[in-house]
């Protein structure tokens, strides 16, 4: 794989020209382009079917662009191979809605498992891991909260535990940015809360880059430092939440009484 050297304030992540169509119809990506700087927090926001997930899964390459380039680090993702692609993924961390867990091991078995991106076929499959990868795991459980937990399998966890052991999966990869998928879209307000300001601790802290798809304007607002709206796979807004004003999210949403909100308890 060839590396290209960051220059200083270089762009992390360039999205440029993005298409994806799906059935020859209205494409689910429209001419998508823009770059996201070291540690930044943006939040992606707009109506269900607007083209959210559809993004961060180019992103990563889980799913194929139609057209356009999505560069990280200076290197052409669209353009690797099966090997340098695993490389380029042990950097891009992922949380999902759903948790993606594998709800029979343990909280400790799952968070390794975002070890695997770095290990050869065989070492995965085998489950070795060395004593710094279980250490770090472990600090990761106890900062997050789930050190009482640590050997308990997590179909016995509750919903924002089970989110918690997500981030722990994404942040034991020493990744360079997160893709967030909805993360708190399946949890109460308290546990939605709990989430948004660990993902904004570590993105202060670790100078993370974090993407998070959000449906919650109010949340989007509380704790990004950038919010693109997208409207049927094009970006119709990019900019700092102070600009965020009611005319633009009727403009990203259809209708200013759609966009959604959530109720934070105090």
């Amino acid at each position: 794989m060839t590396q290209i050297s960051q220059l200083p304030g270089a762009p992390l992540l360039e999205v440029s020209h993005v298409m994806k169509n799906y059935d020859g119809t209205r494409p689910a990506l429209d001419d998508i382009s823009f770059s996201i700087g070291k540690g930044e927090f943006v939040a992606v926001i707009g109506p269900s079917g607007a083209g959210k997930s559809t993004l961060l899964r180019c992103i990563n390459r889980m799913i194929d662009v139609s057209d356009g380039e999505v560069r990280f680090e200076g290197v052409s993702v669209s353009q690797l191979n099966r090997r340098d692609l695993k490389k380029v993924r042990s950097k891009i961390g992922m949380i999902f809605q759903h948790y993606n867990l594998v709800e029979r091991l343990t909280v400790i078995e799952n968070v390794l498992h975002g070890r695997l991106g770095s290990k050869s076929t065989l070492s995965g499959a085998l489950g070795r891991y060395s004593r710094d990868e279980k250490r770090q795991a472990m600090e990761l459980i106890s900062m997050l909260g789930l050190a009482e937990h640590v050997y308990q399998r997590c179909d016995r966890l509750s919903g924002g535990q089970k989110q918690r052991v997500g981030i722990a999966r994404a942040l034991v990869q020493d990744p360079k940015v997160i893709l967030c998928d909805e993360p708190i879209a399946s949890l109460d307000p308290n546990a939605s809360k709990v989430i948004m300001e660990q993902l904004k601790r570590f993105s202060n802290e670790m100078h993370i880059s974090l993407i998070v798809n959000l449906h919650q304007v109010d949340v989007a607002l509380r704790y990004s430092d950038r919010i693109l709206g997208v409207n049927k796979g094009r970006i119709v807004f990019d900019g700092r939440p102070s600009e965020l004003s009611p005319e633009r999210i009727a403009e990203i949403y259809g209708t200013e009484l759609s966009a959604p909100r959530v109720r934070y308890a105090s």
